[in-house]
């Protein structure tokens, strides 16, 4: 189903892609309620801006308040307008691996020791 798969990304146009919803929504199920529609609506759209247009929405609005609202939240905030920035340093760590020996005896002695130093001398 095409409107399942299309869901709501921050560089689409609100407006055009609501529209384009509604008009699916409409063609699978005519006799759809305002507020099923909205629902349906909704939940298309990332978690952070679905909950956000809901606190600012009423469950019964029209499609205009749904399209102002989302229009109103993308402008007002950063919702999934931007990727969290990891740098290089992340990507360059390699994972904590300890060899482990063939003698369980030996495993425990491999714990690696902790450096003592003065908090107050620097």
């Amino acid at each position: 189903m095409s409107f399942e798969n299309e869901k709501y990304s921050v560089d689409k146009d609100p407006y055009e892609w609501c529209l384009r919803q509604s008009k699916r929504l409409k063609s699978i199920d005519p006799q759809m309620n305002t507020q099923m529609r909205n629902h349906k609506l909704l939940t298309q759209m990332p978690g952070e801006l679905e909950h956000a247009v809901k606190c600012r929405c009423n469950q019964n609005c029209t499609l205009d308040e749904i399209d102002n609202t989302l229009q109103d939240v993308r402008k007002r905030t950063n919702i999934g307008k931007f990727t969290p920035y990891r740098s290089s340093c992340f990507k360059q760590k390699q994972p904590f691996r300890v060899e482990l020996k063939d003698n369980p005896k030996e495993r425990v002695a491999e714990a690696p020791k902790k450096k003592n130093s003065c908090h107050n001398c620097g």
